[in-house]
């Protein structure tokens, strides 16, 4: 752990010596009209009503239901609200919109999209999907004012005044993000929207979800007109022949089968500049690359584009050759930065491993020194080809722990160390971007961060940014691929093979499941309909992808093996006499999504389990390193703060405060952001895997925070809790 001496006096310091360069052009933090408060990201606000004085005396101002959650505790809600003249806006569970008066959480309407009629041939959705936050513009030829927002496969935009969608945009209403895609693909093939996009001008521009295994859409980045839903550019995340980025794939046919490169956490933007920073995920298949040997561009990578047109300005690719599922996890936080006494604009990137990487903004230039360092190549996969070094930032420091000895192996509990151990000793490597085999890796840290979706806040008065990290190894560990899927093109024994191939990775070869997070299926048929099943497996539920390329025979026979329906599993028609398998079936996948926990769930490394961490982007010092979150039971034993695994990001205030929830012990806090002290925490009626927004009506300042849970076993909820000061 860090030392917190002095912290304090030293931020003071650094505040007071940049005070008189300040840009006293900067934008104005004072409202939270974007997701993650601004376009540049920094979820800072101006606000100091709440600050460190008396945020002890918060109390809870309004609480808001939205009476949709999942009974079975599998639904979330991860949305980030905007509040936009005195209204906020945010979805629920089932992906409905609302609108509530922001200083009472009165619901002034509602708009629930599977009311919408779908387009001709389009399947009926399932509306458990996750929606992390809308967009607000303002048109100035009508006056009309909309909030875009997508779940599923479709983007709506919907009257921000009555709640009634615009039926003038796109189909009814909507655009489908599976359309004008440059790509060849099935049109049934899973292209969702998680985090909202962002507006320039009169384009709204948006990234997307896909599948992260062989057969996935392309993430191509597109440009849509708000008025009309048409689109106007997009931007190939794969790049097509002729186009920057296409010689880094040594298959030259690749960009006709190859998937994902997409942008799913959302984008940032300098609106001055008319630039757009665009981070994006790993190519597909995420764990093996022999179909896509080189460096892959543009996956994995921040790209600078042209607002306006989509045209290429830099890019820079943070990991090459991904085969660890180290997508760039957050939008970037855009900066002004004082270094060696110049000032910099620039774009800071946090990273699932830990560390941040900062550019100047125009150039792509980096700010400090990265280098490539070479990494492990031995052992890899038959036809597998890892790229020989990967970047490491040399600054800032990193915000986690990188590597996992057997040192680090969790003993604090002597009835567990034991069995830790032994499992500790079946996965063979331990070096970060050891290639994906059968004898194991670990990931550490794990497939969903250090930082995640979140994000980082940034202070813009000090520069300091605020980042919150899970520090859990998880297991890597491939297998060969189900041979009756890669080689026997008959549907016999296809609802087996078809399980093995799309959900024993996340949900186990013996339908047990692996943890809260990717649960058991074992008794499905005592929850669900058959129908409910349809429709979840066809649309897709919270991170779950949608499978709507599976035909009405697959989809059957899946089921049927799920729900084990006897002599119903093998149905089918054969494949026509002489028919191959597919080109570029993949060999190898992997073994799951299996998190490194004990038997009694607590993290199989010593703690801390969860951080929030302060880092100086001036000099690139890690200031101060804090846990957070706890464990009750463990506290009542004498062990100090742990930290939990956590999700969502955290919001930094001119009032000297940081507040976050994200933790799995369900409460919101405030920590003092000069030492990284807790000064205020609450409990929530269902954890906060969002981040909060602050915003002040009538002169008063509020925190408001969604609290869906539904993760990492947490019950699930259906609440937003807003936070004041009491009345005077």
């Amino acid at each position: 752990m860090i030392s917190k001496k002095n912290s304090a006096f030293s931020f003071a310091l650094l505040a007071l010596t940049l005070g008189a360069c300040r840009n006293t052009s900067a934008p104005d933090y004072s409202s939270w009209e974007n997701y993650a408060g601004t376009k540049d990201a920094s979820r800072y606000s101006t606000a100091v009503q709440i600050n460190r004085d008396n945020v002890s005396e918060l109390e809870v101002a309004w609480t808001f239901t939205t009476g949709d959650k999942d009974t079975s505790n599998r639904s979330q809600i991860q949305c980030n609200p905007i509040i936009v003249k005195g209204i906020l806006y945010g979805t629920s569970p089932r992906s409905k919109l609302f609108a509530l008066d922001a200083a009472t959480g009165k619901q002034l309407w509602l708009f629930d999209p599977a009311l919408v009629k779908p387009r001709e041939g389009e399947e009926e959705m399932s509306f458990y999907t996750i929606t992390r936050g809308v967009v607000y513009f303002k048109d100035d030829r009508t006056g009309e004012e909309r909030i875009f927002y997508g779940t599923g496969n479709r983007v709506y935009a919907v009257d921000a005044k009555t709640g009634r969608p615009f039926t003038d945009f796109g189909h009814h209403g909507y655009i489908d993000l599976t359309r004008d895609l440059d790509a060849d693909i099935d049109k049934k093939v899973f292209v969702g929207s998680t985090s909202p996009g962002i507006i320039y001008k009169d384009l709204l521009i948006i990234g997307s979800k896909v599948k992260e295994s062989h057969g996935a859409a392309p993430g191509h980045v597109r440009a849509y007109d708000v008025r009309t839903g048409k689109r106007r550019w997009i931007f190939h995340t794969i790049p097509h022949p002729g186009e920057p980025g296409y010689d880094s794939w040594e298959d030259k046919q690749a960009w006709q089968f190859i998937g994902g490169a997409n942008s799913w956490p959302g984008v940032s933007l300098d609106e001055r500049r008319g630039i757009v920073y665009v981070p994006t995920g790993s190519a597909t298949p995420d764990f093996y690359g022999a179909f896509r040997k080189g460096k892959n561009l543009f996956a994995n990578s921040l790209i600078a584009l042209d607002a306006e047109t989509g045209a290429y300005i830099w890019h820079y690719q943070v990991v090459h050759h991904d085969l660890w599922d180290r997508d760039l996890p957050a939008n970037p936080n855009l900066v002004t930065l004082y270094k060696d006494g110049k000032k910099i604009d620039a774009v800071a990137q946090v990273t699932k491993h830990g560390y941040i990487f900062v550019f100047d903004r125009e150039t792509g230039e980096p700010v400090f020194p990265i280098e490539e360092r070479p990494v492990i190549t031995e052992g890899a996969l038959p036809n597998e080809a890892p790229w020989p070094t990967q970047p490491v930032p040399v600054l800032p420091e990193p915000f986690a722990r990188q590597q996992f000895n057997p040192e680090d192996v969790n003993d604090l509990f002597p009835d567990t160390y034991q069995e830790l151990l032994k499992r500790y000793r079946t996965i063979k490597h331990t070096a970060m971007f050891t290639p994906p085999s059968k004898d194991g890796a670990w990931i550490f840290p794990g497939y969903d961060g250090g930082a995640e979706w979140g994000g980082a806040a940034v202070d813009v008065e000090t520069q300091i940014l605020y980042v919150n990290s899970t520090e859990l190894p998880w297991m890597q560990v491939m297998i060969d691929y189900p041979s009756g899927i890669r080689n026997d093109r008959s549907l016999t024994g296809i609802g087996s093979g078809l399980y093995l191939a799309n959900c024993a990775e996340c949900h186990g070869a013996d339908l047990k499941g692996k943890d809260s997070s990717f649960p058991p299926l074992l008794d499905l048929a005592a929850r669900y309909s058959k129908k409910e099943i349809e429709k979840v497996i066809r649309g897709g539920r919270n991170m779950m992808p949608g499978f709507n390329q599976l035909s009405a025979d697959e989809l059957d026979a899946l089921i049927a093996y799920v729900l084990k329906l006897p002599g119903k599993a093998d149905a089918g028609r054969p494949a026509a006499a002489g028919s191959k398998p597919p080109e570029h079936q993949v060999p190898y996948k992997h073994q799951g999504y299996d998190r490194f926990l004990d038997a009694n769930g607590y993290p199989g490394i010593k703690p801390p389990w969860g951080t929030l961490n302060a880092v100086n982007l001036n000099t690139g010092k890690l200031m101060w390193k804090v846990p957070l979150g706890e464990y009750e039971e463990l506290i009542r034993k004498g062990i100090p703060p742990t930290g939990t695994e956590n999700y969502g990001g955290p919001v930094v205030t001119k009032g000297g405060l940081v507040f976050i929830a994200a933790t799995k012990d369900e409460k919101i806090r405030a920590f003092d952001k000069h030492t990284g002290d807790v000064l205020w925490a609450a409990s929530l009626p269902a954890a906060g895997y969002a981040t909060p927004a602050t915003y002040t009506v009538n002169n008063k300042q509020y925190v408001v925070i969604a609290c869906g849970g539904g993760k990492i076993g947490s019950k699930s909820g259906d609440s937003y809790v807003a936070f004041a000061l009491p009345e005077r």
